[in-house]
C-alpha cells in the first residue's frame, strides 16, 4: 500500500511538473503577462505623443499663426519693421540692444 501511495504521489508531481515549470507554465504566462501590460503603457506614451504630433501637423497645416510662432521662437525671425529687443545676461553686467527690420546675430 506504502508503495502504491508512492508510485500515485509521484505520479502526480510528474502531472504537475508542466503546470508549474514547464515551457506553458503559470511562471511563463504571469511573465508574459507582466510584459503585456509594460508594452500597453509604452503604446499609450506613444500614442499621447502621436496625437501630440498630429495635433501640431494639424495646427502647421491649417494656420499661419503657428508657423509664425515657430519662426520666431525657433529661428529669430522678426517682421518688416518691427523692433526687436534683446537682453543678455552677461554675469553682473545687464547689456541691451535693440534691432530694427532686421535679425542680428
Amino acid at each position: 500500500m506504502k508503495v502504491l501511495s508512492l508510485i500515485l504521489a509521484a505520479l502526480i508531481a510528474l502531472l504537475q511538473y508542466p503546470l508549474w515549470l514547464g515551457k506553458g507554465s503559470w511562471l511563463k504566462v504571469w511573465e508574459f503577462d507582466q510584459q503585456v501590460m509594460a508594452q500597453h503603457e509604452i503604446n499609450r506614451k506613444l500614442q499621447l505623443r502621436n496625437a501630440a504630433l498630429d495635433a501640431e501637423v494639424r495646427d502647421l497645416k491649417q494656420g499661419s499663426d503657428a508657423i509664425e510662432e515657430r519662426a520666431r521662437s525657433e529661428l529669430g525671425m522678426i517682421k518688416q519693421d518691427e523692433t526687436f529687443f534683446q537682453i543678455v545676461k552677461d554675469g553682473e553686467k545687464n547689456i541691451s540692444r535693440a534691432n530694427t527690420g532686421e535679425v542680428g546675430p
